[in-house]
């Protein structure tokens, strides 16, 4: 292999490495807002329900597969309060 074969392989490497760079980054962003909607819907809800402590079943349910989507995207520790207290809410139908 030539030495203008491994100095094109380099750049081509290098230029591949900016695309998948940028990519991450915008995986990265869109990781982001996800998080950011999981957590509005589960304080949307939570405040929805916090006077009466108590959420229909469905709510619950919804909540509780907000919360695991959450932290399956490595959400911070703030929600975890919020799922503590409201799984000793009272569930109705």
């Amino acid at each position: 292999m030539s030495l203008a074969e491994i100095v094109a392989l380099i750049g081509e490497i290098l230029a591949l490495s900016g695309v998948i760079i940028t990519f991450i980054v915008c995986i990265l962003k869109i990781i982001n807002g996800v998080k950011c909607l999981l957590r509005s819907e589960m304080l949307r809800i939570y405040h929805h329900n916090k006077d009466a402590k108590s959420f229909r079943q469905y709510e619950f349910e919804n909540f509780c597969l907000l919360y695991k989507a959450y932290k399956a995207l490595k959400g911070n520790s703030f929600i975890d309060e919020i799922y503590e207290k409201v799984t000793d809410w009272q569930v109705t139908t």
